[in-house]
């Protein structure tokens, strides 16, 4: 299983930033499809996950941004809105095979993406 992650960049404060995550290799629709991010300094921590049992986002991100997923293609994506110079970090797609696919813990996710930047600037 690999993942390609995308979408990241250089924004203002209170713009839009779509990510992708597109998954290759051998792939169930049971998976869960989560984003995780780490900023310089911080742990990696939780953003979104999406699986066939739902969705579930961390607090820092309700109402901001949505995770979606094309399970046809194997791609996640995730909007954020009204951005913040707190979410500046890298941001990590990662796959589970979880029982339910929703997890909040990265120990709980056996693949991961490459990462990508998001800067957000004040």
């Amino acid at each position: 299983v690999q993942l390609q992650a995308s979408g990241g960049g250089l924004v203002q404060a209170g713009d839009s930033l779509t990510l992708s995550c597109s998954a290759s290799g051998r792939i169930f629709s049971g998976y869960g499809m989560g984003w995780f991010r780490q900023a310089p300094g911080k742990e990696r921590e939780f953003v979104a996950v999406i699986s066939w049992s739902g969705s579930s986002y961390a607090d820092s991100v309700k109402g901001r941004f949505t995770i979606a997923r094309d399970s046809p293609k194997n791609t996640a994506y995730l909007q954020m809105n009204s951005l913040r110079p707190e979410d500046t970090a890298v941001y990590y797609c990662a796959l589970t095979s979880l029982s339910g696919g929703l997890s909040v813990r990265s120990d709980d996710y056996a693949y991961w993406g490459q990462g990508t930047q998001v800067t957000v600037s004040s």
